[in-house]
């Protein structure tokens, strides 16, 4: 736990990601997906069509490749993935920020971070706060826009960690933030940063969102609106580059029909229509992962110049740097109100 302040009591301020395996050999990795693809949330095949298929085929084959993946973007210093490092850098340097008086209150704020699947997981850092006496807790989800898979799954597993104490402390659960101000500003920041620092002008520019079933939105899942909406939004105050913007979805996973148009088709078919010169950026990530570091950045790329086109690059997620702080900060200043 990063303690912003000494005192006991107060409020804990828990910062939640998606999960991270432990390593990158098969085991780990079989372990992470287990958990991942268990939780049905994320997967609503009946269990009697799915456990299966999970146990006999997916679990046998897929941490290989996934392991694969994640040894390309590894994170040797530390021997962790980058979401890992990502996720407590964030929480430091948000918990440095309450200590240099960001918040302006008396009150002790305690700031914990942790993953829905794999570790450090979520409940011990409840654990942690009651025994520091917290008595209001605001769980953040790094999910700008929500979806049942992410954001409602992340309050499953609070829900479930709270129901074994015997005092509880008073609940929220932050927001999702896509469409907030800040957001939006940060994001077109640093795209507007990090396209002056190219060495070639883009023709096109993706902004590429994790994908999930289309049978989820069919049911009612608000995700894709969400995703909509930040688009749209980043889309008018990018102005004239705003122009070069178009939306796409990544990520998808077995053989039903996904939230598209797809990343991956969108980014063949590109050079055919002329353009030469892409730049990719991912306002559904908070934090750059496996996702956008390989799927994006190395699985894509490739894509792109087989296809033929000439230049391409993925912009980095808004992370630990100063705007990304600013909007966790932010986040966190709206959904205390009334507590601080």
């Amino acid at each position: 736990m990063v303690a912003a302040n000494s005192h006991v009591g107060g409020i804990g301020v828990l910062l939640v990601n998606l999960g991270t395996p432990e390593a990158t050999d098969y085991w780990s990795m079989r372990r992470y997906l287990k958990e991942f693809l268990s939780d049905r949330r994320v997967v609503e095949t009946p269990r009697l069509l799915w456990w299966p298929i999970l146990h006999l085929v997916i679990l046998t084959l897929r941490p290989t490749r996934s392991g694969k993946a994640y040894r390309s973007i590894w994170n040797r210093e530390r021997n962790e993935s980058p979401l890992k490092t990502i996720t407590r850098a964030q929480a430091e340097k948000f918990a440095a920020w309450i200590e240099g008086g960001g918040l302006k209150t008396k009150a002790a704020i305690h700031v914990d971070w942790g993953m829905r699947y794999g570790k450090p997981m979520i409940a011990p850092a409840l654990n942690r706060f009651a025994e520091v006496g917290c008595e209001r807790v605001l769980v953040v989800p790094l999910y700008p826009q929500y979806a049942a898979a992410t954001t409602a799954s992340v309050s499953d597993a609070v829900f479930a960690a709270l129901a074994r104490l015997r005092v509880q402390p008073a609940l929220r659960i932050a927001a999702p933030y896509g469409t907030e101000p800040v957001y939006i500003e940060a994001l077109a920041a640093s795209l507007r940063k990090f396209l002056g620092r190219l060495d070639f002008v883009p023709d096109a520019i993706l902004a590429s969102f994790h994908g999930i079933p289309q049978s989820y939105v069919d049911r009612g899942d608000s995700y894709p609106r969400h995703c909509e909406e930040t688009f749209r939004l980043l889309q008018a105050v990018l102005g004239a580059e705003g122009k070069k913007l178009r939306m796409t979805y990544q990520s998808r996973f077995g053989r039903a029909k996904w939230l598209e148009p797809y990343t991956d088709a969108t980014v063949r078919a590109l050079p055919r229509e002329g353009c030469r010169n892409l730049v990719v950026v991912t306002p559904g990530f908070s934090a750059d992962c496996v996702e956008t570091l390989e799927e994006i950045d190395v699985e894509n790329r490739h894509f792109f110049l087989e296809a033929g086109g000439k230049n391409f690059a993925t912009v980095p997620c808004l992370n630990d740097s100063a705007e990304g702080v600013a909007v966790i900060s932010d986040i966190v200043v709206r959904e205390l109100k009334g507590w601080i």
